[in-house]
């Protein structure tokens, strides 16, 4: 028997459920993927500046669960060399929350934007990108001030969990704005890169995203809205000087997250569809 007939008799072989599967698992490829954030894009874009400032502050009061996490599991862990990659588990917290919550988080807005504009770049689009940027950025910084003001003045924490909370935060701002530029890049990438894996994760989407941040967490690579919080936490304690923290690590990171986000995963996963398409067209 030929090779084809096996393979023909295989593939008959198949029930419609099982048929099914296959067509579903051959479709999940980078052009489908491209789609499906495209449209997600577009939604956002089309959006009105209150539905996302609103979206937005309550993403950086989601967020602020990241620093509380990690603060509560540091406090409960005895020290060890260990104990870093353990804490690293509770950064993951607010990311579940925003994404679970469908809120509008800026991070996550340096991808899904940016897929509909490479594929209509008018001046038009360029603007809904930048009225986006602004308006969900401000309000994730507005929520994340507003968490801050309140873990550092309501005692919030229990006085170890707050001790802790002193310590991850300080430690975050301890890198020289040129290091935190070059990690901000590595951090915008994999959450953006996190961003583009969601639509084929299905039911495994909070695994997906407690790895991706755990890592970033891990790895220390400093991400714009967490890091505003920590920021927001220890001037709010008078720890640290908030016009100097904006300075030496707000914007360098700000910088580094947009470039990695934009460019390394919107513009190269873009390009390779792109390809694609052309080629098949030829």
């Amino acid at each position: 028997m030929s090779e084809d007939a096996v393979q023909g008799e295989s593939a008959t072989a198949l029930d419609p459920d099982e048929e099914k599967r296959v067509v579903e698992e051959e479709s999940l490829n980078a052009a489908t993927t491209h789609e499906v954030i495209r449209r997600q894009g577009r939604k956002e874009l089309e959006r009105t500046a209150a539905a996302l400032a609103w979206s937005g502050i309550a993403a950086g009061l989601s967020m602020g669960l990241s620093l509380v996490a990690q603060a509560v599991i540091s406090a409960a862990m005895p020290d060890s060399p260990h104990r870093a990659i353990v804490t690293s588990f509770g950064y993951s917290a607010g990311f579940l929350a925003v994404i679970l919550g469908s809120q509008q988080l800026f991070t996550e807005n340096t991808l899904t934007p940016i897929v509909p504009f490479m594929t209509e770049r008018t001046p038009a689009m360029f603007g809904k990108v930048l009225k986006l940027w602004g308006v969900v950025l401000l309000a994730n910084l507005v929520g994340g001030l507003l968490f801050s003001e309140a873990i550092a003045h309501a005692q919030f924490l229990a006085p170890a969990a707050r001790d802790a909370a002193d310590a991850i935060a300080r430690e975050s701002l301890e890198p020289s704005s040129r290091d935190l530029f070059i990690r901000a890049i590595g951090s915008g990438w994999m959450i953006a890169l996190m961003v583009w894996m969601l639509p084929a994760a299905g039911g495994a989407t909070p695994f997906v995203v407690v790895v991706m941040t755990w890592l970033v967490s891990a790895a220390g690579l400093p991400h714009v809205v967490v890091g505003s919080i920590e920021l927001f936490y220890l001037a709010a304690r008078d720890l640290t000087s908030l016009p100097a923290g904006v300075i030496h690590y707000l914007l360098p990171v700000l910088a580094g997250n947009l470039l990695g986000g934009t460019t390394l995963v919107a513009a190269l996963n873009h390009a390779q569809v792109a390809t694609d398409s052309r080629a098949a067209t030829k």
